[in-house]
């Protein structure tokens, strides 16, 4: 069983605290992977939150490879960051990439005064011809090309990959006020770094703690809905798609993804004032519902924080909260760990037929289904 966990907060801080959040909750995981998602950032890349910064580890000819399509499209390098990594520590647990690189771009000239939906069509096209020049002699990984979006996903023991990259001494520079993360790699099919949660796409990012049983059928009708939506190395990549499917283009209020991956019988429909919008959901959408235990996490465009389950709530999840920050993850232990002094009478233990969610002034909702 995972262990996932996301951190929303009014002020910035560092990865460090993800380490800490998963670290008491260490049995639940196999030490083959560590990933997470930064979100609104701050520090050195504070002021570049309108454009894009690229995600990727890859090989010095994947290097080339990338530097060579983003110029052709006409995308020019403002910053550079390199991750201060621990060459030198012996006996690791980790797979490492010969380069981590994390770029910010100024867009094409030709876009100057493009519309915002046209930019991030760019985006996403741009991330896929990277990611398919790079998967054909296996020289890299593109992980998010978005902005104010920060991306990494290793394999090897969640500590050591914190020692390799220099992540358990927090510092001003390495900074958001966002961060999803989860400490093992996608066990149920071949442990590759697409696999590891979270899963990004345009804006949205979703992890989870389960299985989805209806994963086939949630493939065999994504994959023709979006260009999108690719890989499906793990089962949980679904859970991402709908929710891009949903709120995205179908452009529906955030509230309905609920309705759609686990919808309500039809006795307990018919009962509704609404009853005639959840069924034709339940009609047209059928292929994207979920089975199996799990919990998800998500993230929404505009910063939006938000928790679900499975219809028999079958994982475990709490969410903790003080006065400057929301922690979701599985086990009560990791908010033990970030949050010592809230008041712990106010937790929430989301149950099977709600949605938790958290807006950017840190007000905890739970949306009854």
């Amino acid at each position: 069983m995972c262990r996932i966990g996301a951190i929303k907060s009014s002020e910035y801080f560092h990865p460090s605290k993800t380490l800490e959040l998963m670290r008491s909750q260490q049995k639940g995981h196999d030490n083959s992977g560590f990933a997470f998602v930064m979100q609104d950032l701050g520090g050195i890349f504070e002021g570049y939150k309108d454009l894009p910064l690229l995600s990727m580890a890859c090989t010095d000819k994947g290097v080339r490879i990338a530097e060579d399509i983003l110029h052709s499209i006409g995308f020019t390098r403002l910053f550079q960051w390199t991750p201060d990594i621990n060459k030198n520590a012996k006996g690791l647990q980790i797979c490492p990439m010969p380069n981590y690189v994390f770029c910010v771009f100024n867009y094409p000239k030709l876009y100057k005064y493009a519309t915002k939906e046209d930019k991030e069509e760019l985006l996403l096209d741009t991330r896929l011809k990277l990611r398919y020049a790079l998967e054909e002699n296996d020289e890299g990984y593109i992980y998010s090309f978005w902005p104010d979006t920060l991306m990494l996903k290793e394999i090897g023991n969640p500590k050591d990959i914190g020692t390799y990259f220099n992540l358990h001494t927090p510092n001003n520079e390495f900074v958001s006020k966002i961060i999803t993360v989860q400490c093992r790699q996608n066990t149920n099919y071949d442990i590759v770094r697409y696999a590891a949660h979270p899963f990004f796409l345009q804006g949205y990012t979703v992890l989870a703690n389960g299985e989805n049983t209806f994963y086939e059928k949630n493939k065999n009708f994504q994959k023709n809905l979006h260009k999108g939506y690719i890989g499906f190395e793990s089962d949980s990549q679904c859970f991402l798609y709908t929710l891009h499917y949903v709120n995205k283009i179908l452009k529906w209020p955030l509230k309905y993804y609920k309705h759609v991956i686990t919808p309500l019988e039809y006795d307990d429909i018919l009962k509704r004032g609404d009853s005639e919008v959840l069924l034709r959901i339940k009609a047209s959408l059928a292929h994207l519902e979920i089975n199996g235990p799990n919990t998800i996490i998500g993230v929404m465009p505009d910063g939006t924080m938000f928790v679900t389950c499975d219809s028999k709530k079958l994982r475990p999840v709490v969410v903790g909260q003080d006065d400057k920050t929301v922690v979701i993850t599985s086990e009560v232990t990791g908010v033990n760990e970030v949050l010592p002094k809230r008041n712990i009478e106010s937790d929430i233990y989301p149950n099977e037929r709600e949605m938790v969610v958290v807006d950017n002034n840190l007000k905890v909702q739970r949306w009854q289904q």
